[in-house]
């Protein structure tokens, strides 16, 4: 479990201007008071697959690759917290989010911190996507359905130079082969895992 009370990212040493840093290490703090009302309302009655990331891990490997320019969607954004981040940082930056009781969440908070991310309600699976593995086992694990979020947001996938994931135990191929089929070539795949951030770029980790 993260320590939601630990030293922000944004706060030690990194290369976020002064005032964004502050605004970053509010967030995040915001971002950890949501997850546990979320948890304890939610969560700690009944299953829900959204679980907060590492949002100092995040943000240091945004630091590392953001570009003037670059475009960023977050699939599964949840209470928007790392799409919110992407904006405050420079990114035009989109977060996709199935449930749409989390949607309003992150539309709420993206107003308090006056951020120009915008947040769809929908699936981050392109219309005709469908994952065959070699194995043969096409589920996708907590990854639900639903009308697909990019004709909605007027962008394709492949318009996106920086996505952001953080798939549960045994969804990780199928971002990486969806990022394959409909991303951007050169683009950059971002995933949340136990040992931090791994980002890859045409199906290679970089880091």
């Amino acid at each position: 479990m993260v320590d939601p009370a630990a030293p922000h990212a944004s706060a030690a040493g990194l290369t976020a201007p002064g005032p964004v840093a502050a605004q970053l290490a509010a967030l995040i703090d915001e971002g950890w008071a949501i997850y546990e009302r979320f948890d304890a309302d939610v969560r700690q009655k009944r299953f829900h697959p959204f679980v907060a990331a590492d949002y100092d891990q995040v943000l240091r490997a945004l630091l590392a690759v953001r570009a003037p320019g670059q475009r960023f969607v977050e699939w599964g954004s949840a209470t928007g917290v790392i799409t919110i981040m992407a904006s405050l940082l420079g990114f035009e930056a989109y977060g996709i989010e199935l449930d749409p009781a989390l949607g309003r969440i992150a539309r709420e908070l993206a107003a308090r911190f006056h951020s120009s991310a915008k947040f769809v309600d929908g699936s981050f699976i392109p219309s005709g996507y469908r994952w065959r593995p070699s194995s043969g086992d096409g589920r996708s694990g907590t990854i639900g359905d639903g009308p697909s979020a990019y004709p909605m947001i007027g962008h394709a996938l492949d318009d996106f130079d920086v996505v952001y994931g953080y798939p549960w135990g045994g969804e990780e191929p199928m971002m990486l082969d969806l990022m394959r089929a409909y991303g951007r070539r050169g683009g950059l795949l971002l995933l949340q895992g136990d040992g931090g951030v791994r980002v890859y770029r045409d199906g290679r980790q970089i880091n």
